[in-house]
């Protein structure tokens, strides 16, 4: 029996959607039996390092402390992919935000979640609404403008851009920095999770910032890009749609 069009696309959802459910419920099972493991590997490292520690070559305790870093990392590492898939699933509640007010929270939580560096905000004075859930929004704020002090390190005043241009059903914020940037040639990797453009020795970090940022904006009907060059900051530009102001008034 044929289809009809309209059948046809109702089977596709479903089958799409029956596919992110079984992804969701690997991952979240994956990552929570490995975790099991990781406190096994940790605890036991612990206790050799306690009770044999002085009968222990540098070299052994060397090995010892190589084995507790890599399942901390690796601990990290599921801390993410379950961010990444919690975001697949937590429900949306899309409707009327204001930037400024989004972006004012997430300069105030970072600007006290690093007391020891010296941040120059240059904020535009009057950011728009636009159509997001207030919550996620955050959260990819909080990512990117976190990724731009992060990867400015090494400058010894960190310069944080936040500006927007609007087109006629868009908001376009760009956050700019003065931090390392990147090579472009490594641009396809760059909103993949866990894919690094610098070394652990360089800048900290797993690399899921700019996923879990790419998810979001995916929830929220917009889009996120970058540009960058090494030595010469790095601009990323959230895209969503904006606010009427008939939604705005009645938010």
């Amino acid at each position: 029996m044929l289809l009809t069009p309209e059948q046809r696309i109702a089977q596709l959802e479903a089958e799409l959607a029956a596919q992110r459910s079984e992804m969701q419920d690997f991952t979240y099972t994956v990552s929570h039996d490995l975790r099991a493991s990781l406190r096994h590997i940790i605890s036991y490292a612990h206790l050799v390092q306690e009770d044999a520690g002085p009968q222990l070559s540098a070299e052994v305790q060397g090995f010892l402390n190589t084995i507790t870093d890599s399942a901390q990392h690796m601990g990290l590492l599921m801390d993410g992919l379950m961010e990444l898939s919690r975001l697949g699933t937590v429900p949306l509640n899309v409707g009327p935000t204001p930037l400024q007010d989004a972006v004012s929270q997430a300069r105030d939580a970072l600007t006290a979640h690093y007391p020891q560096r010296t941040l120059e905000w240059r904020v535009d004075s009057q950011l728009p609404w636009v159509l997001a859930d207030a919550n996620l929004l955050a959260v990819a704020l909080r990512q990117v403008l976190d990724n731009a002090i992060k990867f400015s390190a090494n400058r010894p005043i960190a310069v944080l851009e936040v500006a927007v241009q609007r087109d006629e059903s868009w908001v376009h914020l760009e956050i700019r920095d003065n931090g390392a940037g990147y090579n472009p040639a490594m641009q396809q990797r760059l909103f993949h999770p866990f894919q690094r453009l610098h070394t652990v020795r360089q800048f900290p970090g797993i690399g899921m910032g700019l996923a879990l940022t790419r998810k979001i904006m995916q929830r929220l009907g917009g889009s996120v890009s970058a540009q960058a060059q090494v030595e010469q900051g790095c601009c990323v530009r959230l895209s969503l749609p904006a606010a009427t102001p008939r939604q705005t008034c009645s938010a």
